[in-house]
């Protein structure tokens, strides 16, 4: 009569270790690679008891895998599954969850970083002045309908004054969008800017070492490029985008 308390307590231990694994992770792409050394680790270890909750913005990195989340088979029980997220500080200031839109079966999905004022006011991605242009990039530049691809962000609430996203902000949203191309399965991500890039190849390496070159993501051929709002920054650079969509679209020709 044991056995459903054993197998309680293994599914906790999986669920403690997935979330050691991710707290990890994040610690890394932060730039935090030591622990504390000697007496230290000696003096915690010996204290140690049970773990107790973390509060603070940091709380959302122990929390474990949503079994909801992991077994959507569909975009919409995704964004059932999601909820109203409080699973990091960026809820607390935003209008509305900005999920993704588009085609669910599209060839080709754009990341962004995430939600701006435009896009936290009406909860779609990408409609402000950077979400025309990356339209302009889409219909002109690609020839296709904006219904016909897929877009999402890597957080999915507008940071305060659009600053960039924090790692922990990060690591609460990046098993959705994760779930997201998962679902979509597209045959090219195009990756826009430095927090899709990193987010998606967990890499460190920046954007102008990384753009218009070819990478992948589980599997997927994945092109990073400049976001949109860097362009309206910086309107030179809009050439190198473009050559990069070039390949983007020559790559959808022979998938």
């Amino acid at each position: 009569m044991e056995e459903p308390e054993s197998l309680d307590g293994r599914e906790e231990l999986r669920q403690m270790a997935a979330a050691l694994r991710r707290h990890l992770e994040t610690r890394l792409r932060a730039g935090i690679r030591a622990v504390p050394k000697g007496n230290r680790v000696k003096t915690a270890a010996a204290t140690m008891t049970a773990p107790k909750p973390i509060a603070g913005p940091e709380s959302n990195l122990f929390i474990a895998s949503d079994p909801a989340v992991d077994e959507a088979k569909t975009l919409e029980e995704l964004r059932a599954a999601i909820g109203d997220c409080r699973r990091c500080k960026l809820s607390s200031g935003r209008t509305h969850l900005v999920f993704g839109v588009g085609n669910p079966r599209a060839n080709v999905m754009f990341v962004g970083e995430g939600p701006g004022r435009d896009e936290d006011l009406q909860g779609v991605p990408f409609v402000g002045r950077a979400g025309q242009l990356l339209t302009d990039i889409i219909t002109k530049g690609m020839k296709l309908r904006r219904e016909d691809v897929y877009i999402a962000n890597v957080v999915k609430c507008r940071p305060p004054e659009n600053r960039n996203p924090e790692p922990d902000e990060v690591a609460a949203c990046e098993p959705f969008l994760k779930k997201q191309v998962d679902l979509v399965r597209p045959k090219v991500i195009v990756a826009l800017g430095k927090f899709a890039v990193q987010c998606l190849l967990q890499s460190k390496q920046p954007i102008t070492r990384l753009r218009g070159q070819w990478h992948e993501y589980q599997g997927i051929k994945l092109m990073p490029t400049f976001h949109p709002a860097y362009l309206l920054r910086n309107p030179g650079e809009k050439k190198l985008v473009w050559e990069d969509i070039q390949k983007v679209i020559e790559a959808l020709k022979s998938a």
